[in-house]
């Protein structure tokens, strides 16, 4: 998905025009971000002279803004836990279907951590068994009904969909309770676990999950808009709350003040 400005003459929020760039191409350069957590599931893409065909215009010319704002309301509707689960190859019959399968497992190989970024609520009651702190156990309650909430969201997300209304900022709702689940998760889990939290290798707690969860977490809050950017949407788009001050709403792009010289 590339969203490219092609008119500079009108406003800000026009002349964006949303492409589907072919990526198997001379010009377009991948080069992966290393992350803390050790994987490297993001890049930085470098386009030298790199084509792309009027055919691949994604809606009308200069439309891109509605095209970028859908996709990301789609996006953070997406259960983050879940929204790369691989097919399983079990039971698969038919050389098609398998290989299809192996090749879904091998691509989705790079977003292994993404549970562990939801923080894993699913794993904290289970961790805390056998635990008799009531602190402890209060905080382990508090993920728990949280996390229970935020299904119930998500249920309601997905009939929206399927009664064809579109996504609005009940999808940014959830994405900032999921942050919020994330990080109750984290603080949980390394209540839990102590000191031993930070471990990793085979002997450590879950095989050293606890720890990927600790460094992956901070993604959660960032990843589809940040947490400041999801409550400013549902301000104006949910409560009806007046928009941030805007000095170039109507300016034409070429002349919005910037820190960056245009010839």
């Amino acid at each position: 998905m590339l969203l490219a400005r092609t008119d500079w003459d009108v406003p800000k929020h026009r002349g964006i025009t949303y492409f589907a760039l072919p990526m198997n191409q001379p010009g377009v350069e991948v080069r992966p971000l290393r992350q803390m957590n050790g994987y490297a599931s993001f890049n930085e893409v470098f386009l030298t002279d790199a084509r792309v065909a009027h055919a691949n215009v994604v809606g009308a010319v200069g439309e891109g803004w509605r095209g970028a704002i859908t996709t990301l309301a789609h996006e953070r509707g997406l259960p983050t836990a879940n929204m790369f689960g691989a097919p399983e190859a079990v039971g698969a019959v038919g050389r098609t279907r398998q290989e299809a399968a192996a090749e879904a497992a091998d691509y989705f190989a790079t977003y292994v951590w993404y549970p562990q970024r939801a923080g894993r609520p699913d794993l904290v009651v289970s961790q805390a068994r056998g635990r008799t702190d009531p602190v402890l156990r209060q905080h382990v309650a508090e993920v728990a009904a949280l996390d229970r909430a935020a299904r119930w969201t998500a249920t309601r997300n997905r009939q929206a969909r399927v009664e064809g209304r579109p996504p609005g900022a009940e999808g940014s709702m959830g994405k900032l309770l999921g942050s919020e689940i994330a990080r109750m998760s984290a603080r949980v889990h390394a209540e839990i676990a102590g000191a031993d939290a930070l471990l990793t290798g085979a002997d450590s707690p879950l095989g050293g999950t606890i720890a990927e969860i600790l460094v992956s977490v901070p993604g959660q809050s960032i990843a589809g808009g940040t947490d400041q950017i999801q409550r400013n949407i549902i301000g104006e788009r949910g409560l009806g709350l007046p928009k941030e001050p805007q000095v170039d709403v109507d300016v034409p792009f070429r002349d919005v003040r910037t820190n960056v010289r245009r010839d």
